[in-house]
């Protein structure tokens, strides 16, 4: 066979999320002219060796900090002067040389007041005092938190590309009878191309060969599998489950079904939810009013003080920034946040940036993909009928002859009935396409399939069997109906608990969208309790229901599993996906995952979130508090840089030790 080798898809390579702590933005696409001064900026392909190569300034400026700090401990003789300066000036420029870059480029932007320039201005005045260790500490808690939120959001980076890489690289075109590999994009429409067992469509076509059963997970998320007869149409990304099938292509590469979802990908990442840090909107009114107080501290009294002595008072005036210094916020505010997503870890929940424990608690509606996420995802067997014959003699006749059977529907049949069926004696197994199977089993004929497949007989059945919503095996034997089984996807266990742990902390609008027929989508709300369903949806039909609540002012979580649940994930305020059994693609591109496949976690991470935000807000207390009281006790001269370094690294301890007791609370 002819291989076509050059069909390496080069597009949407290597996509970049930034972390939202260091991005005005938080999403997978950074807009123009962000401010961020402490995470690398990467370009082209993103290199491991570049992540970890922007710790090593950190970690140097840490151990000549904790060298300074010793030898001031131990009064140093030779630590003196300018070598002192040296050394606490080196690792303040590994720190934070950026902030104070970016608070320069901000001056020239005309944004002058903003948490960079005040730590600029603070740390600067800390360094004219003496008090080094000060400045560089500053700097340096700042630098740790922006790392801690870089690896917090790392594995987003691959978001898209993890999507990309589900598309198939190659496919067999057919062509006067021989067969050639070529990459998918060089395929014309109306040309041939063939599907083995096992193998995923790479092209949107028309069936030429007579059946086969597809997987359509990628594109509906269910896992019930979906059969395929000649002139219907078979959609990229399906798997074929069968046989050797032949398709007539219908759509160009970038027009497939599953090109389409990367499309919804994309445009949903570029409508992310915005937020904003809490200490940039803050820093607009702290900064200028510390700034000019400082100031006026400084040289005011020259008008009022008879004794004024411009250095006495200057030096008031650095205290007084020193004191004002954000370090207690910069530690206390990402450490709250990281202190809730180690709760959430514990739990069995990744968060992959602070922001979304912030978001979490402004969601006030929950939309649930119904297959993987409220259901095991699996078929299994939930009401076996029968008529005439003995339950487990009906269950052996029924098995021995759906183990001929390479469908999933088949498979739960045989795994239901034992091991008896073995032991019978099957014949003449016939296939009957769109139908099921007809054969010998043991002596008896047996027929196996839908309701048509006994019409196509002229076998009479119960009425009851049409009102059955769940999938249902019929069986006749020897020419008469004798039975039937349901299967259907199993409730989670904890499904239900899940519905109403929402409810109790507020969520009353809860939605569930699917891709399954509409009939089982309703009968499932209405076990769980739903307020509203919606069945037999495609991945543009669950974003169009997300941008409609939207649009109404809701604040979204989406919580799905699948290939064709990422685009919903991406565009909701808050994406999560179902882990352990959820799509690579799901995983990366979610905000929140729920690592152990369990609904009731949702409401286990709207309270972490809330608890977490309650910590921040105390830790935010604490520092405004302890300040405000220090800074006027500095203004008059009363404070010494004693209780200046209390009322910045004291405070920071006891908001560092608020934020650990997230570690230890029950959730």
């Amino acid at each position: 066979m002819a291989k076509d080798k050059d069909y390496k898809d080069t597009e949407l390579q290597d996509p970049k999320i930034t972390s939202p702590r260091t991005a005005e933005e938080p999403g997978p696409k950074p807009e123009k002219g962000e401010d961020s001064c402490c995470t690398p900026q990467q370009k082209g392909a993103d290199k491991d060796e570049e992540e970890r190569s922007s710790f090593i300034p950190t970690i140097v400026s840490l151990i000549l900090l904790l060298f300074g700090i010793g030898l001031d401990f131990f009064d140093v003789e030779w630590f003196k002067g300018y070598l002192r300066l040296i050394v606490f000036g080196v690792a303040y420029v590994l720190v934070g040389g950026k902030v104070v870059q970016h608070a320069v480029t901000n001056i020239g932007k005309g944004n002058i007041f903003n948490e960079f320039f005040l730590m600029t201005i603070a740390t600067v005045g800390a360094f004219y005092i003496g008090e080094y260790a000060e400045g560089v500490a500053v700097m340096l808690f700042y630098v740790i938190g922006e790392h801690f939120q870089e690896a917090a959001v790392a594995r987003s980076r691959r978001s898209i590309k993890a999507l990309i890489d589900n598309r198939p690289e190659e496919v067999s075109v057919l062509n006067n009878g021989q067969v050639s590999i070529v990459n998918p994009k060089k395929v014309n429409i109306g040309q041939i191309i063939q599907i083995k067992p096992g193998e995923k469509v790479a092209l949107d076509g028309e069936m030429l060969s007579e059946s086969s059963s597809f997987n359509t997970a990628a594109l509906t998320g269910e896992s019930k599998p979906d059969t395929k007869k000649k002139g219907e149409t078979v959609l990229a990304g399906m798997i074929n489950l069968d046989r050797l099938v032949e398709l007539k292509v219908t759509s160009g590469y970038e027009d497939s079904a599953l090109s389409k979802i990367l499309k919804l990908v994309e445009e949903a990442s570029g409508r992310k939810a915005k937020t904003q840090k809490f200490i940039t909107r803050f820093a607009k009114i702290y900064t200028p009013i510390v700034v000019f107080l400082a100031i006026g501290l400084a040289l005011l009294p020259y008008f009022f003080v008879d004794t004024y002595v411009f250095d006495e008072w200057l030096y008031r005036a650095l205290v007084f920034l020193v004191i004002s210094c954000p370090c207690a916020l910069v530690i206390s505010i990402p450490l709250g946040y990281f202190g809730g997503i180690g709760a959430a870890s514990r739990n069995g929940l990744l968060f992959k940036g602070s922001n979304f424990l912030d978001l979490i608690t402004k969601v006030d509606t929950v939309v649930m993909d119904k297959t993987g996420t409220l259901t095991e995802g699996v078929f299994k067997v939930q009401e076996v009928k029968v008529r005439s014959l003995e339950k487990d003699r009906f269950l052996a006749l029924t098995a021995a002859l759906e183990n001929k059977s390479t469908h999933p529907i088949a498979s739960a049949v045989v795994e239901h009935s034992g091991k008896a069926y073995k032991q019978l004696k099957v014949q003449d197994v016939e296939e009957i396409a769109g139908h099921g199977l007809k054969g010998t089993v043991d002596g008896q004929e047996l027929l196996i399939g839908n309701a048509k497949l006994l019409q196509k007989f002229n076998i009479s059945y119960a009425p009851e069997i049409e009102e059955i919503v769940e999938t249902i095996v019929v069986v006749a034997v020897d020419g008469k109906y004798e039975g039937y089984i349901t299967i259907a996807d199993k409730i989670k266990e904890d499904a239900a608990l899940a519905i109403k742990q929402l409810r109790d902390y507020g969520i009353d609008n809860i939605v569930m969208l699917s891709g399954d027929k509409d009939s089982i989508v309703q009968k499932v709300a209405e076990q769980l309790k739903i307020d509203k369903a919606y069945g037999g949806l495609l991945p543009q039909d669950k974003v169009d229901k997300v941008e409609e609540l939207k649009k109404q002012g809701k604040k979204v979580a989406f919580v799905g599993d699948g290939i064709n649940d990422a685009p919903v994930i991406t565009l909701a305020d808050v994406g999560m996906a179902i882990g352990a059994l959820g799509s690579d693609a799901a995983i990366e591109t979610a905000d929140v995952v729920i690592q152990t496949d369990q609904p009731a976690k949702i409401a286990t991470a709207i309270k972490i979130g809330k608890k977490t935000r309650q910590i921040v807000w105390q830790n935010t207390g604490l520092a405004f508090g302890v300040k405000a009281l220090v800074l006027t006790f500095g203004a008059f001269g009363v404070a010494s840089l004693w209780e200046a370094v209390f009322a910045d690294v004291g405070v920071a301890f006891l908001a560092i030790l608020n934020a650990v007791r997230l570690q230890r609370i029950k959730f």
